[in-house]
């Protein structure tokens, strides 16, 4: 296997207590019940995950294989990330900020969603385990995620998900052919009953049993930003927040680079965008707690509805010790977000991205951001998958003949002004 796509030594440990694991389809660590982490052999990722080797490989994630945990023989075939990196010059005019990008992951392969990436890194443990059928509890965009990615590995697939899941994001997980359930609870509910399902049955869930290496999939969203910056680290980084595991893998991700010298040290600024409907960690930072006071999800952000976030209080940490900031914005504020960030980018996304726009800009707003700073806003999810959420902020007009007078007419009335007067006959010679 040439260097370019071998992968370093890794396995699943505890930051808690310390214990290894080796590589097992595990989450939770027996002595401290926190969550398992991979942890990689960065000595001997010296010599494999370089600048070079990242370079010449494939325009997806898979380019940074090198410190990701695939299996040994697993050969990736599916192009997924390496979404674009937008410089978001319009947006940042409306915002106050110079030196805004997006990281547009609405357009991520094959679903529309980052979670194409966590999904793509955790089937490929889920073959290397022998499981036959996986699954997962979902506000949606993993839904799709799985239901797609188990299809093209010849997977079976059963997703448990919110009973008031959006109606688009239901369509885009049944088109696939996996078996969807629908429970009558929130998130929360759903991902404890998917906890009993994955011990009494042998299904690997890609957010229970298989979570550690799920979440590692995250870390190529930051791998991205800085290879699309020059090699280089932005100053700001707006996130959002569902279960707090995104932030803290783009955090873990700029580590890497910083240890293995691919990037300049640099001390990056952690910002965390909820809805106010939902918002436990940002709650936290407000309160500069650790502890997360659950809460029961309101809110059109279903993406983003997790009340008893299981990374909550890492992420909480990693922004106050990073001197970032978390915020929370309104139903309204959401679907505002949404318009803006269309209307100045061309970019149109779920209600995730709304919340996280609308953070953006109240934080340039009340001064935490500077105009000059360079500030990365993360967008994780297509609009096509929230449409319902904006659907009464327009109209389809009337139909209009085919005539020109009737063309003109109309476009008058959609810019609000009256019809131009008819221009005056100049008659020669009077009576």
């Amino acid at each position: 296997m040439s260097s370019a796509s071998a992968c370093t030594p890794y396995e699943l440990y505890s930051k808690e207590s310390g214990k290894s694991y080796g590589n097992q389809p595990l989450s939770i660590c027996d002595e401290s019940f926190t969550p398992l982490e991979v942890r990689y052999d960065l000595e001997a990722a010296r010599s494999i995950f370089t600048r070079k080797n990242i370079e010449a490989g494939p325009a997806n994630i898979w380019r940074y294989r090198g410190l990701l945990p695939i299996p040994e023989g697993f050969e990736p075939d599916l192009p997924v990330g390496f979404t674009p990196l937008v410089k978001a010059k319009n947006l940042g005019r409306r915002l106050g900020s110079n030196n805004l990008y997006v990281k547009n992951d609405a357009v991520c392969f094959p679903t529309l969603s980052f979670k194409d990436r966590v999904v793509a890194v955790a089937l490929a443990n889920a073959r290397a385990f022998g499981f036959e059928t996986v699954g997962c509890s979902s506000t949606g965009n993993l839904a799709n995620a799985v239901a797609a990615q188990s299809a093209r590995l010849g997977l079976k697939a059963c997703i448990l998900v919110p009973a008031d899941l959006e109606p688009a994001k239901i369509l885009n997980t049944l088109v696939y052919g996996a078996r969807l359930v629908r429970i009558d609870g929130n998130y929360d509910h759903v991902n404890r009953l998917c906890s009993l399902i994955a011990d009494q049955y042998n299904w690997g869930f890609v957010n229970v049993n298989l979570r550690p290496y799920y979440s590692e999939g995250s870390k190529t969203v930051g791998y991205e930003i800085a290879e699309q910056l020059g090699w280089k680290l932005p100053d700001n980084v707006v996130c959002p927040m569902a279960g707090g595991s995104l932030i803290r893998k783009i955090k873990k991700a700029f580590d890497e680079l910083i240890y293995l010298g691919l990037v300049e040290a640099k001390h990056v600024r952690f910002f965390g965008a909820q809805a106010t409907g939902c918002s436990p960690i940002s709650q936290a930072v407000k309160g500069n707690t650790d502890v997360i006071t659950p809460q029961k999800p309101d809110t059109i952000a279903r993406s983003l509805a997790i009340g008893n976030p299981a990374d909550g209080p890492y992420a909480s940490r990693l922004i106050r010790e990073t001197g970032g900031w978390a915020e929370d914005v309104s139903d309204v504020e959401i679907v505002s977000g949404i318009q803006e960030l269309a209307e100045a980018e061309g970019i149109f996304t779920e209600t995730a991205g709304g919340v996280t726009t609308a953070v953006t800009a109240r934080l340039i707003a009340q001064g935490r951001i500077s105009p000059d700073e360079l500030t990365v806003s993360v967008i994780t999810g297509n609009g096509l998958k929230t449409t319902d959420c904006i659907n009464d902020r327009f109209t389809v007009g009337r139909a209009v003949r085919p005539r020109l007078a009737d063309f003109e007419d109309y476009i008058n009335e959609l810019d609000g002004n009256s019809a131009p007067a008819e221009p005056e006959l100049a008659i020669a010679g009077g009576n």
